[in-house]
């Protein structure tokens, strides 16, 4: 199967002109990545992650891509995590970003929270790109209500 399109990349989905989000993609995708005009990569996964690259930093980077790593621990993301997630997509709001862990998931709660927080955009829209990914579970439910009830 051809991986050198960027909706091959694991989970891959597209929020909007400018945000997308995935999976972890591998080395080779990192330039299909670059090639779709993202500028920024942020990653939520852990460096012990399934299939996380050692090297992800320098492998974006060698690409004139930027690199942001906010390790999300999966069973107990944090209000400092979210927090500095909201922090870098405003910071690069003008940019092409594009958002990855390990298979979506992580992101589909955090871009959930942002385009709810920071977009405006409806309850019902924005569950519809979470939903497409998954549906939260308890701890992931309980986060997002917390950060909704403390940011709004």
């Amino acid at each position: 199967m051809s991986k050198n399109k960027i909706e091959d990349i694991y989970n891959f989905l597209k929020i909007s002109d400018t945000i997308a989000t995935s999976g972890q993609p591998t080395q080779e995708q990192f330039q299909v990545i670059k090639g779709a005009g993202y500028e920024v990569i942020v990653n939520l996964a852990l460096p012990e992650s399934p299939n996380a690259l050692k090297d992800e930093k320098q492998i974006v980077e060698s690409k004139d891509m930027q690199y942001v790593h906010i390790p999300v621990v999966w069973k107990k993301p944090t209000l400092e995590n979210v927090t500095e997630f909201f922090s870098v997509m405003e910071g690069n709001a003008d940019k092409q970003v594009f958002v990855h862990c390990a298979a979506n998931m992580r992101v589909s709660a955090f871009m959930y929270l942002y385009r709810r927080l920071h977009e405006g955009i409806s309850d019902e829209d924005a569950k519809k790109d979470l939903q497409k990914i998954w549906i939260p579970n308890e701890i992931w439910q309980n986060f997002i209500e917390q950060v909704i009830s403390i940011k709004k």
